[in-house]
């Protein structure tokens, strides 16, 4: 079937899911999709994702049915809208050929309605051999890649224990505007083992100078079940730490990346739309091997729901829906939740964001909000639910404001 025959079904179908939902009654959430590929070449040591070192080769093929028979349960569930984004996710989703990824991509069209200026996002290391791959992904259908660089020195890559040189991520960047991609994230991590300001300051300056549409910049963190936790190498201290953020977010600012999340920054308002729909609690299928999704039934009833983990295992059980668990959220505990994302924005929300959302009144925050703003951590502003600058430093205070009142007694 071709892609405008995909396409053809996909309207029609959409017009039927904008009737059903208007006769069920489904809140008209934006809903996105998450697709997991959890294989690595090798696991690095900071890494707490769900992602599997390679011992073998993988029957790509056959993960592709799995992805396609998992997504069949999930469109089941209820009528879907317009499908806004795509997000490819790992582990490494560029170990996949072009041709897998080209196999996904057509499933996905044949059963989903699809924006016709969808963002179609496939994480991708940038090895030589992934990079290679890049030209077979543009002619699929992807149209934005996110590559993780994390530095461009050298010795930190070493230290980080990732397989790829500063020249072949270089390289990588490259190749994919030769792919011709005009939608590029890079991601760089600061906070490395041994890492000066100096350091991070000539590692920015270096990845800014490929001038990406798009730029994720975050601090290294010591996660729970990763090697560095167990066995932490010597980081910066607290102090370092702010001095490199001040100075990193200077430079972005003075090269036209505008912070408009916690760790995102953007040229030309090249922002991603993916995780905005995260950050604005919309809706998302998640398919794949250790995926979440959340999806908001009749009455704004919210589910959250993770498939199993281990590969072997998802790929046993994706005929009876693969599933790990899955859990309603109850009305006390939406206000954290929708809060936990939207006050990672840089500009907030609207306020009635909140009631478009969750389906609960302005009781559910107030008491909340009068006690945030006294503490000037969210500003007064009765339009919009936005943190103060306060409120960004200190953000797990301020969201302990909105934790269900039996945790906040506890």
């Amino acid at each position: 079937m071709s892609a405008s025959e995909s396409m053809s079904l996909a309207d029609d179908a959409h017009r039927q899911v904008s009737a059903s939902n208007a006769v069920h009654g489904v809140p008209l959430i934006p809903v996105s999709l998450y697709v997991h590929i959890p294989w690595c070449v090798s696991k690095c040591p900071y890494c707490d994702f769900n992602s599997h070192a390679l011992r073998e080769p993988v029957d790509q093929g056959t993960y592709i049915d799995a992805l396609l028979r998992d997504l069949d349960h999930e469109i089941a569930r209820r009528p879907l809208p317009e499908i806004g984004s795509i997000f490819i996710g790992g582990g490494t989703p560029s170990l996949f050929k072009g041709v897998a990824i080209g196999r996904l991509l057509e499933g996905l069209m044949q059963r989903l309605h699809l924006a016709r200026d969808a963002e179609i996002t496939l994480e991708a290391n940038p090895g030589a051999a992934e990079a290679a791959h890049f030209s077979d992904y543009r002619a699929a259908g992807v149209n934005r890649l996110s590559i993780g660089v994390q530095s461009l020195d050298d010795a930190k890559l070493r230290a980080l224990g990732r397989i790829h040189s500063a020249s072949e991520a270089v390289g990588a960047f490259c190749l994919a505007r030769d792919a011709g991609f005009d939608n590029i994230n890079l991601d760089m991590m600061y906070g490395l083992p041994a890492q000066t300001t100096a350091d991070i300051v000539a590692d920015l300056r270096a990845l800014l100078a490929l001038q990406p549409e798009h730029v994720s910049w975050y601090e290294l963190t010591l996660e729970p079940n990763t090697r560095f936790h167990h066995r932490p190498p010597p980081l910066p201290d607290e102090d370092q730490l702010v001095e490199m953020m001040e100075q990193g977010q200077a430079i972005l600012a003075a090269r036209g990346y505008r912070q408009y999340e916690i760790s995102a920054y953007a040229r030309d308002d090249r922002l991603c739309r993916h995780n905005l729909n995260y950050w604005r609690f919309g809706d998302y299928l998640g398919i794949g091997a250790g995926a979440h999704g959340k999806l908001t039934m009749p009455h704004y009833r919210v589910q959250r729901r993770s498939k199993q983990r281990q590969p072997a295992a998802y790929l046993s059980s994706v005929a009876q829906g693969a599933l790990s668990s899955e859990r309603s959220v109850g009305d006390d505990e939406l206000p954290v939740e929708f809060m936990l994302n939207a006050l990672r924005l840089s500009a907030g929300v609207p306020t009635d964001l909140f009631a478009q959302r969750t389906g609960l009144g302005p009781d559910a925050l107030s008491s909340a909000l009068l006690q945030a703003r006294g503490r000037g951590l969210m500003a007064d502003d009765p339009n919009r639910l936005e943190a103060t600058p306060r409120g960004r430093r200190y953000l797990n205070d301020l969201l302990a404001l909105f934790e269900p009142e039996a945790e906040q007694t506890g």
